[in-house]
């Protein structure tokens, strides 16, 4: 795992660990060994000392054995053979655990409960930190009381280091993957998908969106003053908008085209990448962009609707561009707020960000736990009631056979990619730290 994100976890492992020492390890985290078991490359895997390979030599995050689809004895249940097998666990323990990212997952308790009746589900809505720490400590303490795990996968992380580290595993119905573009269930099986979008005013720019490509919005006029005033979340500090930006230096020369495109002219390299302790490419457009962006005058607001309304307030002869989640667009409706979603930018607008569903390794409620993602992923024809909380406009079905016409246009007509979390995973560390010391040096944080 990453130190700098866990070290604190491990501090208290570490006490955990030596008061759990007298009543033994978890040497088999798969509680009902006469429930099917995953196979070693993706399942129910066990963690184990040997994971990390031999001497100093660094893992590959692009050879992993545990992308999906993986299909194993469980992947050809239907609804009625897990339910069967759900109500004879909950004889034993009552209670389904599931820990939630979102809120929106409480409003499907009461649902899944009347559609299977004898099965009472614990919906726990937790940060995502929390609900990867809780699954960590349980796991490592012999005591499992999570069966359902939900997380954002935005950098590979939750991937790398909690997936492939033996935590949980992707369960993958078969039938319903076959729903799914098979590249999204590379790093899991996905709830729903999201993307982070700029938003501009509707009200100052009524004909047509007044930015076409990620490099107009750091243009400046003649007197070098800014176009727009830039407002968002501190990339730096955020995971999904550092995402982003990693995923420019992985996808350089396409940063490079569009710079090319647009001006009809070579892009002039202007960054410093000496004096780091790791090598820093050189004439990469991602990091050209990157340093000319962390180089503007930004204002950092923590609240996503704070930042639309910034919008919002901005005219059209002081105008303003905010970088904020698709599902942020609500405020259009619920306030008034003249904003809309800047589509199609040049080369991308955004990375298709996906919400995973997980079973819990080890828990009590195997067959439960992956009748409930059945479920709540929309069950066998996409009707099921599971995807309703969270089918709002900024939100978008996986599934072939869902529409998801609450949303204006498809996720690909926006403009998102499919992300390479193993590339980006990669890059991650380096962009996160070229980001946060080009902060440091621009004149409007110094």
């Amino acid at each position: 795992m990453k130190k700098s994100k866990l070290l604190a976890l491990l501090l208290a492992l570490t006490m955990l660990l030596s008061l759990a020492a007298c009543g033994g390890g978890n040497d088999d985290k798969q509680s009902d060994n006469s429930q099917p078991s995953q196979s070693s490359t993706g399942g129910d895997a066990q963690k184990t000392d040997d994971a990390e390979p031999a001497g100093d030599e660094p893992v590959k995050v692009e050879d992993s054995e545990f992308f999906g689809p993986i299909y194993d004895e469980w992947s050809d249940m239907t609804d009625d053979e897990l339910y069967q097998k759900a109500l004879e666990e909950v004889k034993d323990a009552p209670e389904i655990n599931i820990y939630a990212t979102s809120s929106k997952m409480m409003k499907a308790e009461e649902d899944f409960e009347e559609a299977y009746p004898g099965l009472d589900i614990v919906i726990m809505d937790m940060d995502q930190d929390e609900v990867l720490e809780k699954c960590v400590l349980e796991a490592d303490s012999g005591n499992i009381f999570g069966d359902v795990l939900q997380a954002k996968d935005v950098n590979g992380d939750v991937f790398f280091d909690y997936y492939e580290e033996g935590y949980m595993s992707a369960f993958y119905p078969r039938d319903l993957s076959a729903k799914v573009d098979e590249d999204l269930l590379r790093y899991g099986y996905p709830l729903y998908a999201s993307q982070s979008f700029w938003y501009y005013n509707t009200e100052a720019f009524p004909d047509e969106q007044p930015v076409t490509s990620w490099w107009q919005i750091i243009e400046k006029n003649e007197d070098g003053s800014q176009k727009y005033r830039l407002f968002t979340k501190e990339i730096g500090t955020e995971t999904s908008y550092l995402s982003l930006f990693a995923s420019f230096v992985v996808n350089a020369d396409q940063m490079e085209k569009a710079y090319e495109d647009l001006y009809g002219e070579p892009l002039e390299y202007t960054y410093d990448g000496s004096g780091f302790e790791f090598d820093v490419p050189e004439n990469n457009a991602g990091l050209e962009y990157m340093w000319r962006f962390s180089q503007m005058q930004m204002t950092f607001i923590g609240d996503g609707d704070e930042l639309v309304q910034a919008v919002h307030n901005s005219t059209r002869d002081d105008p303003a561009l905010c970088l904020a989640s698709g599902g942020k667009i609500g405020n259009r409706d619920e306030s008034g707020f003249n904003i809309a979603w800047l589509t199609n930018l040049t080369p991308y607008t955004g990375l298709e960000n996906c919400e995973y569903m997980y079973v819990v390794n080890g828990c009590k409620h195997p067959a439960a736990a992956r009748l409930f993602i059945r479920w709540i992923t929309g069950g066998v024809d996409g009707e099921s009631g599971g995807l309703k909380p969270f089918s709002k406009e900024g939100n978008w079905p996986v599934r072939d056979d869902v529409e998801g016409d609450w949303n204006p246009v498809s996720l690909a007509d926006c403009g998102a990619i499919e992300p390479d979390l193993a590339a980006i995973n990669d890059a991650f560390g380096s962009t996160q730290d070229l980001w946060n010391y080009w902060l440091s040096v621009s004149p409007y944080t110094k």
